[in-house]
């Protein structure tokens, strides 16, 4: 088969949990079934359950942003022209569209009690948490920290009443704020390993295809990894662009606060976007994406949002390497990236 000749179509059938990555890293769940323990996080401000994969069946349940879900299958709709026919099951409550709805899971995490001072990176275990001004659950909270994003850890605490805090540096405003350990898990070395170390970077290159929502990767020539993206879209205020032309990955950073604009009016505010990738000084970049599963059509103020996983994996793909102990690589050769129509 080749890559020019899959449909769209045969495209969202090659998917898993939504994912739809073909050639895409494998997805590692640690579990004999994908679905055990398996959560559902509204990603959106609201969504509508129903007794059928598709949205014109029966409205079952309101479900607001943040509400967990028990995921227990997928469900492909009937309806061949949808970019994404993928829904998910909740048990026998009902079915919601994929596309607003973050799997998830919870895995509390053994404290670490020896933070350099350099700090450690740490990825968020559970389907949220939320950073606090001081590590007292009744103080103010600073903002919410969802599955899978990226935060440095500088510091580790005991409350009064024992329970162990991370103190988490927000790379943004530069300031301290305060998560529950158990929440937060070390990323190891061994996992930002370089991915294909012995194919000379001259020989690795990305391609992103406006029309078809995909990204592909290329070894030799060959592609290794190909998945669903979304780039700039439409909003009330405005349209945003992702360019086209030829670029490299010259500045990467395992972690970054992303905030612009009024959130009442198309503006975002995203604490620990992971594996971000710039590719221009204006700030277009390739990273995880954690407030939408939507991909394979526009919906971005102009980057290129990725799933979390295939964000990692291109990173770890991509030069320059960043170390485990730094915050970000800037400058250098890059990996080069084609956006093209």
């Amino acid at each position: 088969m080749k890559l020019e000749k899959i449909s769209r179509r045969d495209f969202l059938k090659l998917s898993g949990l939504g994912l739809a990555e073909l050639f895409a890293p494998p997805l590692d769940f640690h579990f004999d079934d994908p679905f055990t323990d398996l959560l559902g996080r509204v990603t959106t401000r609201m969504i509508w359950m129903y007794d059928q994969p598709s949205s014109e069946a029966t409205p079952v349940k309101f479900c607001q942003r943040d509400v967990l879900l028990n995921l227990t299958n997928t469900a492909i709709s009937d309806d061949v022209t949808a970019h994404n026919r993928v829904w998910y099951q909740v048990g026998a409550e009902g079915f919601v569209y994929s596309g607003y709805v973050q799997p998830t899971r919870t895995i509390l995490n053994t404290p670490r009690m020896d933070i350099p001072l350099t700090g450690l990176l740490a990825e968020i275990s559970v389907p949220f948490t939320d950073a606090y001004e001081t590590p007292d659950k009744t103080s103010k909270v600073a903002y919410r920290m969802y599955y899978e994003t990226t935060h440095w850890v500088k510091s580790v605490m005991t409350s009064e009443g024992g329970q162990i805090w991370y103190q988490v540096r927000d790379d943004k405003f530069d300031k301290l704020y305060y998560a529950r350990a158990e929440h937060l898990r070390i990323v190891t070395e061994e996992e930002l390993a370089p991915l294909s170390p012995d194919v000379p970077g001259a020989n690795k290159k990305i391609q992103v295809q406006l029309e078809e929502q995909i990204i592909i990767a290329y070894e030799n020539d060959q592609p290794v990894c190909m998945a669903p993206i979304s780039t700039g879209g439409i909003y009330r205020v405005g349209t945003y662009t992702t360019p086209k032309g030829s670029f490299i990955t010259y500045y990467k950073r395992p972690s970054r606060h992303m905030a612009a604009g009024d959130i009442t009016a198309s503006g975002f505010d995203l604490a620990g976007v992971p594996w971000v990738q710039y590719i221009t000084e204006s700030g277009i970049s390739l990273h995880g994406t954690f407030w939408h599963n939507d991909f394979g059509r526009p919906h971005s103020h102009g980057c290129i949002n990725l799933s979390i996983q295939t964000a990692k994996w291109l990173y770890r793909w991509t030069s320059p390497q960043v170390s485990i102990n730094k915050e970000f690589s800037f400058g250098g050769v890059g990996t080069k990236v084609e956006i093209v129509l």
